[in-house]
């Protein structure tokens, strides 16, 4: 009996110390996005975190090769216009409050993050670290195809539909992006694009610690595509769903928060160091970083929605 009490302690105390871990790593994958946003507005790639995961940004205003074009909706982004400069509405009734979280997670990306993130770009190549990057974009294919199911894009779907396979095979576990050199590349989906693709109103813009930046459709949404990934289900599951087996055992929690924590921890750096000098240079560039960031991010999030 005492050893039955001793087991059922230790998967008690197992159990506890798991939660802990799928809680700092979900907010250590919120960082990933808050740094590494800013490169993808500067990007043409569709490799961004996630989906998510993004402070942003505000750098890939127009490129010097975009064309000018008669269409507003094909103009390229100014995301160092001020509020009113354009067409779109900057709903922001929280604003003192997401300005302090702002400067939060950039203390944190000050202090933290970027200095982890410059010792692994030291020792790092590049070509392994786009690599790295590579696989954990192939890693999110469902939500994308889900999205894009459910937006009617059926075209999308089937790009990265044959993007997986030929990157999951050919391409090592997705370490080798062999798809986009066979012009095999569409848009990223995600649902809260199929909200507003729906009618859905972004609502308020909103900022979270160590999260990037949201509206409140987008939190949603961001929330939804978790679900959405079968490896947080079926591989190493942190939503357990009755008579559904999983690679690792839903017993297990401790060892599939350490997988996790792991693989979060191995991205955010990844991704942070592939864009020391894009995030850099945005912050350079803007005079008011905050209103450069909300202002990038809400264009971005409007033409995705628009596509």
């Amino acid at each position: 009996m005492k050893a039955g009490i001793q087991r059922a302690t230790f998967q008690t105390t197992g159990g506890a110390i798991g939660l802990s871990l799928i809680v700092i790593s979900l907010s250590i994958f919120g960082c990933a996005d808050l740094a590494i946003s800013s490169a993808d507005y500067e990007s043409s790639s569709n490799h961004s975190p996630s989906a998510a995961f993004q402070i942003s940004s505000a750098a890939s205003a127009a490129s010097p090769e975009t064309a000018i074009s008669d269409d507003p909706q094909d103009e390229p982004f100014d995301p160092f216009a001020q509020a009113g400069e354009s067409d779109l509405e900057e709903y922001d009734p929280w604003e003192p409050f997401n300005t302090k979280v702002f400067e939060f997670n950039r203390q944190i990306d000050r202090w933290l993050l970027k200095p982890v993130a410059t010792g692994y770009d030291f020792i790092m190549p590049n070509l392994l670290q786009q690599g790295v990057s590579n696989f954990f974009y192939n890693a999110r294919f469902v939500p994308r195809f889900v999205n894009n199911i459910l937006q009617g894009k059926f075209r999308g779907a089937g790009i990265e539909a044959g993007r997986f396979l030929v990157n999951t095979t050919l391409g090592l576990a997705g370490f080798i992006d062999w798809a986009s050199d066979m012009d095999l590349t569409t848009p990223e989906e995600d649902l809260g694009q199929t909200l507003g693709f729906y009618g859905v109103k972004p609502g308020p813009y909103l900022i979270v610690p160590l999260y990037p930046p949201f509206t409140v459709r987008d939190l949603v949404g961001y929330v939804g595509d978790v679900f959405l990934n079968p490896i947080y289900w079926l591989a190493l599951p942190i939503i357990e769903i009755d008579k559904i087996p999983s690679a690792v055992p839903h017993s297990s929690r401790l060892t599939t928060s350490l997988i996790l924590l792991s693989a979060k921890v191995t991205e955010v750096v990844n991704e942070r160091s592939l864009n020391l000098e894009k995030y850099e240079g945005v912050e350079e560039s803007a005079v008011d970083l905050y209103s450069a960031v909300r202002n990038a991010y809400l264009q971005k999030r409007a033409k995705a929605i628009r596509e």
